[in-house]
């Protein structure tokens, strides 16, 4: 009983487990398109998107990928490219452990 009491709370995955999995899948097997990136607000990007005639507004919670977001988000706002499952086209990211979908603009102007 004890062993399985242990296996079963080993087996169990946590909601930022559970989340890292959802991104690293929709990485894997996500088509690519076009999205606008129209807000940067308490870690979480904002972003639109059309797949198939349907629009979409979605977000998504990037406070465990800091280090996957350049250091000035504002730059950021714009054209973006997404990965999104082709089975449900809502369950899409911009950013993961693995491959990102930001462009970061330069303000600078060029010489």
């Amino acid at each position: 009983m004890t062993a399985a009491v242990f296996i079963l709370f080993k087996i169990r995955v946590t909601p930022p487990e559970k989340e890292k999995r959802r991104r690293l899948m929709v990485n894997r097997i996500g088509r690519m398109s076009d999205a606008m990136l129209t807000c940067f607000q308490d870690g979480a990007l904002h972003y639109t998107y059309s797949v198939n005639g349907v629009d979409y507004d979605a977000s998504q919670d990037v406070t465990t990928l800091l280090d996957r977001i350049p250091a000035e988000p504002a730059n950021l706002i714009g054209n973006v490219t997404l990965k999104y499952s082709a089975r449900n086209p809502a369950n899409s990211i911009l950013v993961c452990e693995q491959w990102s979908g930001l462009r970061a603009y330069s303000k600078e102007k060029s010489a």
